[in-house]
């Protein structure tokens, strides 16, 4: 019998990327979603359209409601947890409404997970944040961007983990939950501590999504704001490469079980937010781009870069496409659907 699949934030930007690929496998899937997120219902029209009214369940509900997301999952047998606060700005302004999405959220979902008879695989989305700002690592600045100075394959999974800002410390607090549920509970589950995912349906804004916010910006020409000097480098992570390292996860369930992978571009798939981010979207539009400057954030790291080499040895699983094509892929996109973002 084929998995039935439950996507927390299955409307959002990486979860109707995942729903999308998942129906046109022929898989069952339910999307569990508050649709607050905007571009949601934008999302769910697209996946109706391009798969049918009826291919997917739709649960709106809230990750706080421990029996709403409990009665969404009695029968999965996977669960894709994306449903999240995902704004460092937001969580600073308001940490409570950000812990009790993130942490409390993702508490109710593994005690929905206990109380199954179906014993459901859980891939948690975590993200590099958890990291913080690694002061203990040393950082060169070149010309265009900065790098390690140490770290010539990114940041491993052993790194020391130290939640900075209230979206760090939620996050993270999850998915220590998740990692102790495997052990405690024997719940099946990844964690995978996301890069920076950029691709189609990614309704960017400032403070989240930022490639993908820039290509909006600039092709719609509103302003855009460089927050410190533009060379702060992310390793970047085309969205249809994470949906390649979902399936690696649940294909590979049995032997991952358990484990936590850092998932992102790596060392080969980088990019400088705007010294080198810029030239490239001016390249794409044929005309420059003006933007502002503005002092760097809290907790802005200079360097963000995953050491993916656990992923490639034990999901078999590598990034694939270009940072080039992916951006290219992006602008097209925005460029052919001007009336989502009105």
């Amino acid at each position: 019998m084929a998995d039935y699949y439950v996507v927390t934030g299955g409307a959002g930007f990486i979860g109707s990327n995942y729903v999308d690929h998942l129906l046109t496998q022929g898989r069952q899937v339910t999307i569990f979603d508050n649709l607050s997120r905007r571009g949601a219902d934008r999302n769910l029209a697209w996946l109706r359209q391009s798969h049918g009214a009826d291919s997917f369940n739709l649960v709106v509900g809230d990750l706080r409601d421990p029996d709403s997301i409990k009665d969404a999952t009695s029968d999965a047998d996977v669960i894709v947890h994306l449903a999240a606060q995902v704004a460092v700005t937001t969580s600073v302004l308001d940490p409570r409404t950000d812990f009790e999405i993130n942490a409390l959220g993702t508490l109710n979902l593994l005690e929905a997970a206990r109380a199954s008879d179906r014993h459901p695989f859980i891939i948690y989305s975590s993200t590099n944040k958890v990291y913080g700002e690694m002061e203990d690592h040393p950082v060169v600045e070149r010309a265009k961007r900065y790098e390690y100075a140490k770290l010539p394959h990114g940041v491993p999974e052993t790194q020391q983990l130290d939640f900075h800002s209230p979206y760090g410390c939620s996050k993270g607090a999850a998915e220590q939950y998740v990692h102790d549920y495997a052990r405690i509970y024997d719940i099946p589950s990844v964690v995978m501590r996301q890069s920076c995912i950029y691709g189609q349906r990614q309704f960017g804004v400032e403070d989240q999504g930022w490639l993908a916010w820039f290509v909006i910006a600039a092709v719609l020409e509103h302003p855009i704001t460089i927050f410190g000097d533009g060379k702060q480098v992310r390793d970047m992570l085309d969205v249809r490469d994470l949906v390649r390292a979902y399936d690696s996860a649940v294909e590979n369930r049995a032997a991952v079980a358990g484990q936590v992978f850092n998932i992102g571009g790596g060392p080969k798939h980088t990019l400088s937010i705007w010294l080198e981010c810029g030239p490239m979207l001016e390249q794409l539009l044929g005309r420059k781009i003006p933007v502002s400057w503005m002092e760097p954030r809290p907790g802005d790291q200079k360097v963000y870069i995953s050491d993916i080499r656990k992923a490639k040895r034990e999901l078999a699983w590598t990034p694939q496409v270009p940072i080039n094509d992916g951006v290219e892929h992006l602008v097209n996109w925005v460029r052919a659907n001007h009336n989502l973002f009105a």
